[in-house]
Order: structure tokens, then sequence, then C-alpha cells
């Protein structure tokens, strides 16, 4: 690049980034000391709880989880330096994804880097020209990048509209595919989709119904199966995505939950899969170990579950606006953004961690602070987020 070029490149993103200052919308980071869990180390050794993390059932911390992992860095090394298809595969990668699909409830399973990457190479994999997609306007942006790669026609639909995703089943082409996708649990207000009413439409046009389930696995049901499981499907989603990154041990690598053929086929054809390096070793042995225990241990969705009720119940008694649902992701609505930051400030001076959040990651006037409760909380922790929140509020009268 040329010196000129150069300087007006630098000119151009330090008048971004002032914008964004001046707005009030930098999105701060804040280094963690030590491992992740229900209460980590922040500006040097202060420790404080910990409600920002997607580590729902405290597993990315957990003796058996991080002996799995660190046995599997011993025998098989760092990483495998290639992709799936030349020399990436690794039998760990195989067992992993045998016991997802079990887990999930389908014929097979594909592994990739993250559900990012997963979303990323699914829709231009099994969708061309000619066939339709609809996707809810809420999705993660991970579903809205792959549905922008792929060569079908593209409909964003009304926030769990069902009637609406019905009027555009109706009027597609005849012989074209098409596929409905929708999160299965909404990552800014913990809210779960209508997949009971979405499987019933698409199996009357002969639609798939797609889901990512990132926030559910681990999270919802009985045994943690996730939002199918929560609204007692009858059978599993077409197509289930989700993540290793969360509940299932926090580290990273992603799925594609689906039938054999479908499978084989991203195998085939998805980019991401293809031309990314295979999630290490390590990384499937302790993901594999966190699945594991989740499967023989019940009781931690319970304890889950059995947290994100209280933190929910304590904040209503408080006279919170909070979004309704049951999912542990609990969104404090404080409707400005200077009172998010704010609130954000004074929680980390009472010793809690916690996500302020705004536009455009939500629309504005839906500002809030995202709470997230974990297994490993006690009501203490979960207490001690409240009283701090009070004493936030109480700041700004």
């Amino acid at each position: 690049m040329c010196a000129g070029r150069e300087v007006a490149m630098q000119r151009r993103v330090l008048g971004e980034i002032a914008g964004l200052r001046q707005a009030g919308r930098l999105k701060p980071e804040v280094p963690l000391g030590g491992a992740q869990g229900p209460r980590v180390r922040i500006d040097g050794a202060r420790e404080v709880v910990n409600l920002c993390s997607n580590d729902y059932l405290s597993l990315a911390n957990d003796p058996v989880v991080v002996d799995a992992a660190i046995e599997a860095l011993r025998h098989h090394g760092f990483g495998m330096a290639s992709v799936r298809f030349i020399s990436g595969t690794h039998e760990l990668h195989r067992q992993l994804e045998q016991a997802i699909a079990e887990f999930v409830g389908t014929e097979a399973a594909i592994v990739l880097s993250s559900c990012f990457d997963a979303n990323s190479g699914l829709f231009d994999a099994l969708l061309g020209p000619g066939d339709l997609v609809l996707s809810d306007e809420l999705n993660h942006a991970s579903i809205i990048e792959g549905v922008r790669l792929c060569r079908a026609e593209r409909v964003r639909y009304p926030h769990a509209d069902v009637d609406a995703v019905e009027k555009a089943l109706q009027q597609r082409p005849k012989g074209s595919l098409a596929a409905v996708v929708t999160d299965g649990v909404f990552s800014m207000d913990g809210s779960v989709a209508p997949l009971r009413e979405l499987a019933k439409v698409t199996e009357a046009y002969d639609a798939i119904l797609v889901v990512d389930d990132s926030h559910g696995i681990g999270v919802l049901g009985a045994t943690g199966r996730g939002s199918a499981e929560h609204l007692d499907l009858a059978t599993p989603p077409d197509v289930t995505t989700g993540t290793f990154g969360k509940a299932l041990g926090g580290a990273s690598g992603g799925f594609v939950a689906a039938s054999e053929a479908v499978v084989e086929l991203l195998r085939q054809r998805s980019r991401p899969y293809l031309f990314s390096n295979a999630v290490p070793p390590h990384v499937a042995a302790g993901s594999l170990a966190a699945l594991d225990l989740l499967r023989r241990n019940a009781r931690l969705v319970k304890r889950l579950q059995g947290n994100a009720a209280y933190l929910r119940a304590r904040l209503v008694e408080r006279g919170f606006e909070i979004l309704p649902g049951r999912h542990p992701i609990v969104p404090v609505m404080t409707r400005d953004v200077g009172r998010t930051q704010a609130w954000a400030e004074t929680l980390r001076a009472h010793g809690v961690l916690a996500t302020g959040i705004w536009y455009p990651v939500v629309p504005e006037g839906t500002e809030r602070i995202r709470l997230q409760a974990a297994a490993g909380h006690s009501t203490v922790d979960l207490g001690l987020a409240v009283d701090a929140l009070t004493s936030a509020r109480e700041a700004r009268r």
C-alpha cells in the first residue's frame, strides 16, 4: 500500500473509532486472569462474580474436562496442522461426531472449527439458484453470513412469525428446495423459537427446518438436549447446528447434526470445513469429556435451570424490568446507552462482571445488562449480583 493510501485509510479508521467513542458505543474488553468459571479474576488479582459467560454448566475448568484435554495434548500433540480431508481428521473427531449425533438424535454429525463456520458453510452447500431460504430477522450473525453466501433466494421474516413463513413457502417456485432457519434460543433475549409451529409448517410444505441451538444444547430440556427437548418435539429438526464453545466445555468447535446424506455432502462442499484447519485433538477430547459429563449427570442441567429461576425471581422482587422466559440469559432492561454503561461500571466496582449491550447489537431503546447464570453459581453469587444492580440503579436516580 502506498503512503498516501495508507494515510487515507488510517484517517478513515481513526474517524470511525472516534465516532463510536463519541456516541458511547465502543465495546470494552476486560482481560481475565486464570480460568473461566463462576468467579474470575480481573484487574490483576481481584475476584468477581462472572455473570457474562457462556460456560453454562461450569465445565470450562472442570477437572475431568481439563485432564482429558491434557492427556490428549500429551498423546496427540498441539494441533492437526491440516484440513480434515487431507491429513486433519483424527479418530477423536469421529468419536465426537458420533457422540453429538447420538445426543441430538440424528443419523450423523460433522465437526468444524466453530459454529460460525458451521453456519457459514451450510446453506451454500445445500441450496442453489432457484431455491429459497427463510431466516428469522433476529438470527445470529453467523446465520446471516451463511445465508448471504448462498445462491438461493433469501427472505428475512419477522421475528418468530410463523404465518409469514407459511405465506413465503406457499409462494415459492414449484420444484425448488426451501429451508427455514432460526436460532433455537435468541442470544440477546433468552427467548425460545416457536419450533413446534415451525416444524409443522415446514413438514406441510416440504421444507427443511434448520435450528442453531448453540444456547440450547446443555441448557434446556430435562437432560440438556436443547430447544427441541424443551418444547417436546417428537423428532429433532432436520438440521441442528451448535457449538462446543458454550455449555459443552467452553473451548471451541462447532457441529452440524443431520442425516447421513446431508453430512456427507457438507464434507464435500462446506468451504469452512474444506479450507480451515481441524479442531485440535485436545479440544475434541475435552469436548467429549464435557458431553459425557452432561449425559451422565442431569443434575448439572437442573442446577443451572434452578439458578436461572432464582436469579429471575430475585430481580422481579426488586422491581427490575427483565424479559420473560426460563433461560439462564436474563436481560435486565436499561433502555439507555449511558445508563447501561454506568450500571456495568458500578457492577464491576461491586464485584460483579456483567455485559452491557447496546446498538448495533440490539435496537436503540432496548439497551440492557445481559446476565447469564451458570450451574456453578451459588445463591450468594446471584444475590450479590442483584444487590449490585440495585446499587447501580439507586446511584443513577
